[in-house]
């Protein structure tokens, strides 16, 4: 290297080092919640035994900037007379996540995600057959406008009901 390019990579070295750094630091969103409690029957058993489940849904959404972040929590009591982690209380369990532009009248969902692996933690339960447990999705993205919100509907499909996919809604989160 000669004099003069020695002497601009010193002075950029300086520069960049007197440079105040960049600020890296975002604001965390708050999440705006809300939860809903259903009673829900298990249509595929018809017995003597206590058969309905309690599931509730954590609805939440908050926003940075123009993009709209959401997730859900499910938590479950559900029933025990069914074997040890039982595969096959379900056909499917699913939970769908939305993101909604807030309008009057039907508000329109701008980007949706189901979650398939809620079926396998519903099935699960303690040895002494116990089935109680918390799943949460991952975080959902997306840009909307203002006035957006976050909604959950699960989707439950029993073994032996002939019945397929049967929807249950739940409260959605406050708009952000």
């Amino acid at each position: 290297m000669n004099t003069i390019q020695r002497a601009a990579v010193a002075g950029l070295a300086v520069v960049a080092v007197a440079a105040p750094a960049a600020s890296s630091v975002t604001a965390v969103p708050v999440y705006k919640c809300a939860s809903s409690t259903k009673d829900i029957d298990d249509t595929s058993y018809d017995g003597p035994w206590p058969d309905n489940w309690q599931i509730s849904v954590t609805t939440c959404a908050a926003r940075s900037g123009g993009t709209v972040y959401a997730y859900a929590e499910v938590r479950w009591e559900g029933a025990s007379f069914h074997p040890v982690d039982d595969p096959s209380i379900f056909d499917g369990a699913k939970l769908r996540l939305q993101i909604k532009q807030s309008r009057q009248g039907t508000d329109p969902v701008v980007t949706e995600r189901d979650f398939p692996g809620l079926e396998d933690r519903l099935e699960d339960s303690t040895p002494t057959r116990a089935r109680s447990g918390t799943y949460r999705t991952e975080t959902l993205s997306h840009p909307a406008g203002p006035g957006a919100l976050a909604d959950s509907v699960l989707f439950l499909d029993w073994h032996g009901d002939g019945r397929g996919y049967r929807r249950h809604d739940y409260t959605g989160s406050p708009t952000v």
